[in-house]
């Protein structure tokens, strides 16, 4: 079954091409049932491959095709199923066939039906052709098609502003990280002689990582660094952070897609794909576990005080993929994908769960919503699911990935990072229950918005249904009740059987960290569901922390002045040099050559009378010289 894992991409790939050729005319039921369908089968498909891997630890399950000679070089392609990629293709293809049916509902009647579903078919072929990828060349090819299919939905409703500008600042800070990663990829290149992972952690094992005056260590420093720089970009990490929160200006599938499966994702997998490279540098481990950690934090601090439910939503998702990576910087692989599986469901759960609020009421502020528990029921019980899992709240999925996170860097001598990411803890229980009570509890705010209110169809209400069964059951999957299976599975890629930290089981850290998040969520229901004090009051007393959260820190305002105004003063400064110094010596040559001329030619008249009179000037001239240089000739 495992050589067939290239249909697992192919088909998505199948619909896009069939949508293109059906064009914009197309009726709606059969652009979304074509989606739907070949992506459950690709679904299907990756279950198989995920029970023949775990079946098969150790088969050989690489395929190579020869591709390019070059020289003496030789490049293939191909694809390669591990364990980590088998459990990626099933989470991907799940999400994706789950959005793919709630796209139905939510972009009904959009003049761009099809093409929104084109792009949703494409952006799926390449975040699964990426996962399968044999190679980091293979793999960068579709890390930038990703990339631009994200730029094309994220600007999809391309005539607002708003989403046009989104979409290119989206592309360009995701640039900055792919430039450092495409050098950490020829750096390595250069140093093995190939792109093939296995060729290259065999190098990084044996030592014999060297390029000019770099050490082997030195290498695999730089390398895992600039690696990672791609990874920051990605997954949004600070401080290549901002452009998520705009990305919330494309349809809320898409911001499900992005978030839960796709693009986020490809970050933190490449990580973990790359990891014995990160493993074999202190340096680069550590960076990689401070910079989850402060994401972590700030992306949660940054939260609290959001108004538009997407993008409270956004910068949890960036909250979580700190601590993904955090997990992953101080050596806890197995949890940090974990992590990445259980947020996969409650993030999707909790953006589709938002777009349903969101094509009920028309609005995504939290201040003009309320009260809609009676008029969404489905809705509300799922988001709550969602919440919970979030918050870390035991037996949802969250609890379980979040807690061994947090067991894992105390356990592995990093108490300031477990501090940080407790403190996470207990904000994202409290915003994402600001957000459960602001929206569906009370009264309503806007009662014109709240009379037109309802559920979805059936395709909107049943993706949220089996969303909300995974965001409560998934964390079992890697839990004492299934003898950590899961921990098991991925362990089995590595030759060591283990890949890092190990969590001992602590009861005083899970109940301590349940604690933590049932005290964020006892604090937003006291502020926004039976107030005791009001949200407002709490703001103005705490009026300069609330600023800063809710201007996000000021990075946008500082990247404005920095970068954008930096980069305008050299423009000025280039176009100076350019226009008055270089333009200037330019033109200052021709005029004198013009001068020149202008006097030659009238010397140039073809009169006798005029030569022999020049002829005259010039020997005067010449005698004068004579007389008063020379010393006197005459």
């Amino acid at each position: 079954m495992v050589q067939y894992a290239w249909l697992v991409p192919f088909l998505p790939l199948v619909a896009y091409v069939f949508l293109l050729v059906l064009g914009r005319k197309a009726a709606e039921g059969l652009v979304a049932g074509v989606s739907v369908i070949l992506t459950a089968v690709s679904f299907v498909l990756s279950l198989f491959i995920f029970q023949a891997v775990g079946n098969n630890p150790h088969g050989n399950n690489t395929y190579v095709f020869h591709w390019l000679t070059v020289g003496n070089r030789v490049f293939d392609v191909g694809f390669q199923v591990t364990h980590l990629n088998a459990l990626m293709l099933v989470v991907v293809t799940l999400v994706s066939t789950l959005v793919f049916l709630f796209s139905k509902g939510y972009m009904h009647k959009d003049d761009r039906f099809p093409v929104f579903y084109q792009y949703l078919n494409l952006f799926v072929f390449s975040m699964l052709a990426l996962v399968i990828s044999l190679n980091l060349l293979q793999l960068y090819i579709f890390w930038e098609m990703v990339g631009l299919c994200s730029y094309l939905l994220v600007g999809f409703w391309y005539f607002k502003p708003e989403a046009a500008l989104a979409a290119k600042k989206s592309f360009i800070v995701t640039r900055i990280g792919d430039t450092g990663m495409f050098a950490g990829i020829v750096l390595l290149f250069l140093a093995t002689g190939s792109f093939d992972y296995s060729t290259i952690f065999s190098a990084v094992a044996h030592g014999t990582l060297h390029i000019g005056w770099l050490s082997n260590n030195g290498v695999i420093t730089l390398t895992a660094l600039l690696i990672f720089a791609g990874a920051v970009g990605k997954s949004a990490q600070f401080p290549l952070h901002v452009w998520l929160p705009d990305a919330m200006e494309g349809p809320t599938p898409v911001s499900a897609l992005i978030h839960a499966a796709t693009m986020v994702a490809a970050g933190v997998y490449l990580v973990a794909r790359t990891f014995p490279l990160f493993q074999a540098s202190t340096g680069a481990t550590t960076t990689v576990a401070w910079i989850g950690a402060i994401t972590a934090l700030m992306a949660s601090l940054i939260a609290l005080t959001q108004r538009d439910i997407k993008r409270v939503i956004a910068y949890s998702t960036m909250s979580q993929l700190g601590y993904m990576m955090m997990a992953l910087g101080v050596g806890a692989y197995a949890y940090g994908i974990f992590h990445l599986m259980t947020h996969a469901f409650f993030k999707a759960l909790l953006f589709l769960a938002a777009g349903s609020v969101i094509h009920a009421v028309d609005t995504q502020d939290l201040f003009e919503m309320g009260g809609l528990r009676k008029k969404m029921p489905v809705t509300t019980y799922t988001f709550l699911a969602g919440a919970l899992a979030l918050a870390g709240i035991v037996p949802f999925a969250g609890f379980w990935s979040k807690d061994d996170i947090l067991s894992a860097t105390l356990q592995s001598g990093h108490p300031v990072l477990y501090w940080f990411g407790l403190i996470a803890a207990f904000c994202t229980a409290f915003y994402i229950f600001r957000v459960f009570f602001l929206t569906f509890t009370g009264k309503p705010r806007v009662e014109e918005k709240y009379e037109h209110a309802h559920e979805g169809s059936w395709v909107m209400k049943l993706p949220l249904v089996v969303l909300a069964v995974f965001a409560t059951i998934a964390g079992f999957f890697n839990s004492p009740v299934n003898h950590y299976g899961l921990e098991r599975y991925l362990f089995a890629d590595f030759a060591s059987g283990t890949a890092g930290v190990v969590v001992k089981e602590n009861v005083g850290l899970m109940a301590f960290s349940v604690a933590v998040g049932l005290l964020g969520i006892l604090l937003a229901a006291l502020m926004y569901w039976r107030p005791a004090f009001g949200g407002e009051k709490l703001s103005k007393a705490l009026s300069i922390p609330y600023i800063i959260s809710f201007r996000k820190f000021f990075f946008d305002e500082i990247y404005t002045f920095v970068i954008v105004g930096g980069g305008k003063v050299i423009a000025a400064i280039v176009d100076f040099v350019d226009r008055y110094i270089i333009d200037g010596i330019v033109s200052l040559l021709s005029w004198i050559g013009s001068v020149f001329g202008t006097m030659l030619k009238y010397t140039q008249d073809g009169q006798v009378q005029t030569y022999s009179a020049i002829a005259a000037f010039g020997v005067l001239i010449f005698i004068a010289i004579a007389v008063f240089t020379v010393g006197g000739v005459l």
